[in-house]
């Protein structure tokens, strides 16, 4: 049982050397036994008739010292509280250590008399430890302990707690934890909301509680929330009736701040810098700011860090050069912000934060001073200030490596404490960790700016649109970030209506695998204005990654740098034909689809990846007919999605079902049938509804191997024109069409054959003869007679060109047809006749 005592809580036991408890031995004037009660009895193992009589001395353990005297430590002065300790021994031969109190007694007949109260010393000991460890809780321990009764009010409170309860103490007495602490709140889902209530079910279950959260504001100190930890336990009578509830309680607010502040600090270590997006990096600095640090916050950085440019020294100070790229407040209506994110920000010279980029260090306005005079200097923030009531402002710098790159402005209106030297340590780490974020974001800004300057300088700028097919595409690299990669496609525009088709895909991504798709287009470029078939191209363009290969081997031994391969599929569809020729290194066959027929995939053979080398390259020919789609596209189109091909080909062929649809629309299904949002392979796709030519449009004619086709040549040219509606292009057609023929007949073999091709934007005239031998252009001597036949072609043709075939070659050159705007006058639809009259002698 616990009963109060001056303040102190003994045990239920009590004293062990009190009369109602103690061994008590009554001696007379001489020391002899006179009294001796059953405690003694039980604690000494003598029976009364034993030491009745006897001298105390023959129970002691000093009593036979080396002199033989007794000590007589019984006879010795003590006052009435003190203690002595000694040793007797016990019936059974044993020491038995011993705390002795000596109190005189009235004197009887028999004379004086005198009573001894003793205990064992062990016992002794620990009851004195207890009766201290019960006075130090009351009067010296830290923890606050407060007892309140069945009723849960406040019936005694130790020194700890009557810290937080200014006055007497008395006036808090029967009042409930709730009434002390009003507006607090338990800080845990899993116990009930209120302390009373929590305190009820101790009561009521005798569960203890230990380390409860809890924060509210003491009567101490009204002004701000404290946190403590609290633990509960039921006080109950030795039969076990509950006599109330104890509370200790510590305070913890300094240790929960702490906890918040790295809680914080771990958070923004994950939140912060998630992307490589400048722009998503200080938004995410100003979510972790706004409101668990303060109540505004903007921040505000370099022009040249925006651009991905690295600041120099020059822009210290100069808060003109800053922008404003994020705020956030606790209110949506923003009534901080003076400037809207991307505009320029100005604060006048003085304020914290030309300071702060003047300098590189924080500036901390605990107490905000409306009279400071960069205040006075700028009156738009003055009055904002003294309208919103902000009190306290905190400008931290953002470096990293040593270079400022602007600053956070933060401040405090809505809550009241102003900040404090620790608040300044957690932004100054918080600061710190975006700046780095911010330096990285801004340099990989820069890399992002070139390589997408990079992709676009490689990739196709836009498609032709007067080729001999309508095309769209797709190009989607693995590397998102980045932006790049190693897939790339093309149409290119051929000789005699014909375009080729291309779509490639080197090994890897990223930089490196742009530069060498660069490499290989301008490569796949230069082969096609060649006119070569598709299986010879493949086969140069193989040459020249084996070199590219060795190349960078040699720079880059043993490293992923040296790594150089390709895949390739290349075709040319002519439009007379309405035929394609196909070739493929490595690389997944096309894709035709019909207007009543399933997709197909033409059987084309497979080619080894270019870079191998040492293995030829096949072709295969097929018709392509009107109403149909080519489909060319990279292996990570139809293995994104699970890494089966076969599954991918059976989604590209339902994406290809209805080839009528608009080619955007395909593109669109297409991305949506195979792709997932995040591929892990580069992809591009290119499909193209071919644009077959009328037969009207084309007319071939077989020509005598003499000179006398020349004329005939020209007959037959302008009988066609003029069919066509052309007589605009007679001069220069009949002019190209005789030098043509001319140097067929001259030097090369028959037979001749002439060829006139009408496109929507062309007219395209095309002499074959059966000699491989490579015409030059070259500009004739005054003095010559002939020598100017290909120099009149050039200048009058838009473009013109040698294209060779297994048994001879076609020379073709190209004219624009007139339309209304040109006038239909002669030098309108010649644009290469004026030069030539200049080049006259």
């Amino acid at each position: 049982m616990i009963t109060p005592s001056n303040g102190l809580e003994a045990t239920g036991n009590g004293d062990p050397l009190r009369v109602t408890r103690a061994a008590t031995v009554v001696l007379d004037g001489r020391g002899r036994v006179t009294g001796w009660s059953p405690e003694a009895e039980e604690l000494l193992g003598y029976e009364a008739q034993e030491v009745l009589g006897q001298s105390i001395d023959t129970l002691s353990a000093q009593a036979e010292g080396e002199d033989g005297a007794a000590a007589r430590w019984w006879q010795q002065p003590q006052l009435p509280e003190c203690h002595h300790c000694s040793t007797l021994r016990h019936r059974s031969g044993r020491l038995l250590p011993v705390a002795a109190v000596c109190r005189r007694l009235p004197d009887t007949a028999a004379g004086p008399a005198l009573l001894l109260l003793l205990a064992d010393a062990a016992e002794f000991r620990d009851w004195q430890m207890r009766q201290a460890m019960l006075y130090g809780i009351t009067t010296q321990s830290p923890v606050g302990l407060t007892i309140y009764g069945p009723d849960l009010r406040v019936a005694w409170a130790n020194a700890a707690a009557r810290l937080e309860l200014p006055g007497p103490f008395t006036q808090y007495l029967g009042r409930t934890e709730d009434e002390l602490y009003p507006g607090s709140q338990v800080l845990s889902a899993r116990y009930p909301s209120t302390v009373t209530q929590l305190m009820s079910r101790v009561l009521d279950s005798g569960q203890t509680v230990v380390g409860l959260q809890y924060r509210g504001r003491p009567p101490s100190d009204p002004s701000r929330d404290h946190v403590w930890s609290l633990s509960y336990y039921r006080l109950q009578d030795p039969e076990g009736r509950p006599l109330g509830v104890c509370e200790e309680s510590v305070d913890v607010t300094d240790l929960h701040h702490a906890q918040r502040r790295l809680a914080l600090l771990n958070e923004a270590s994950v939140l912060i810098g998630s992307t490589l997006d400048l722009g998503r990096t200080v938004q995410e600095l100003a979510e972790v700011l706004v409101p668990r640090v303060a109540d505004f916050t903007a921040i505000d950085l370099l022009g040249d860090v925006l651009s991905g440019r690295e600041p120099d020294a020059r822009s210290a100070g100069r808060t003109d050069a800053m922008r404003r790229v994020v705020h956030r407040s606790v209110r949506e209506d923003l009534p901080e912000a003076v400037v809207t994110p991307g505009q320029t920000v100005v604060y006048p010279e003085g304020s914290p934060q030309w300071q702060c980029l003047a300098d590189g260090h924080p500036i901390l306005n605990a107490v905000m001073d409306p009279s400071s005079p960069w205040l006075l200097q700028d009156a738009v923030r003055s009055a904002l200030a003294r309208k919103l009531g902000i009190h306290s402002h905190l400008v931290v710098p953002l470096r990293a490596r040593g270079i400022t790159m602007g600053v956070a402005t933060l401040m405090r209106w809505r809550t009241p404490e102003s900040f404090a030297a620790e608040d300044l340590l957690l932004v100054e780490e918080l600061a710190a960790r975006a700046a780095v974020c911010i330096d990285n974001a801004r340099r990989y800004t820069r890399e992002h700016q070139s390589a997408l300057t990079l992709q676009r300088s490689l990739l196709p700028h836009e498609l032709p649109t007067d080729a001999a097919v309508e095309a769209a595409y797709r190009y989607l690299p693995a590397d998102t970030e980045a932006g790049v990669g190693g897939d790339w496609f093309d149409v290119l525009p051929l000789a005699c209506a014909r375009v080729g088709l291309v779509v490639g895909d080197v090994v890897g991504h990223g930089i490196h695998a742009t530069a060498t798709m660069g490499r290989l287009r301008t490569a796949v470029h230069t082969l096609a204005d060649l006119d070569l078939p598709p299986d010879e191209l493949l086969s140069h363009l193989d040459d020249l990654v084996g070199r590219l290969a060795q190349e960078a081997e040699a720079a880059h031994p043993g490293e992923v740098e040296g790594v150089v391969g390709a895949s390739c599929l290349y075709g040319i569809y002519d439009p007379v034909t309405c035929r394609a020729t196909f070739a493929r290194a490595g690389h997944p066959p096309p894709a035709l689809a019909h207007l009543e027929k399933v997709v197909e995939f033409p059987e084309i053979p497979a080619g080894p990846p270019l870079g191998i080398g040492g293995l030829p390259f096949e072709s295969a020919e097929f018709d392509v007919p009107e109403g149909s789609l080519l489909a060319l596209y990279t292996d990570g189109l139809v293995t994104a999605a699970d890494g089966d091909p076969d599954t991918g080909l059976e989604r590209l062929t339902f994406a290809l079902a209805h080839p009528d649809r608009p080619l955007e629309e395909i593109c669109d299904i297409m991305e949506r049938a195979l792709l997932p949002d995040r591929p892990p392979d580069d992809v591009a796709f290119l499909v193209a509804r071919p644009r077959p030519l009328p037969s009207e449009d084309v007319v071939s004619w077989d020509l005598a191997f003499e000179p006398a086709a020349v004329g005939q040549a020209r007959k037959l040219t302008d009988a066609r024109l003029a069919q066509w509606e052309m007589e605009d292009l007679t001069f220069s057609v009949e002019l190209i069409v005789s030098e043509l023929v001319t140097n067929a007949i001259r030097h090369a073999r028959g037979p001749i054959g002439l060829r006139l091709i009408r496109t929507p934007n062309r007219l395209i005239c095309a002499v074959s003869d059966h000699s491989s031998t490579s015409p030059h252009l070259r500009r004739a001597q005054a003095v010559e007679e002939g020598g100017r036949g290909l120099f009149l072609v050039a200048q009058f043709a838009l473009r013109w060109g040698t294209r060779y075939v297994g048994d001879g070659k076609t020379i073709w050159a190209e004219l624009p047809r007139p339309g209304p705007e040109t006038g239909g006058g002669r030098s309108a639809v010649v644009p290469g006749l004026d030069a030539f009259a200049a080049s006259i002698p």
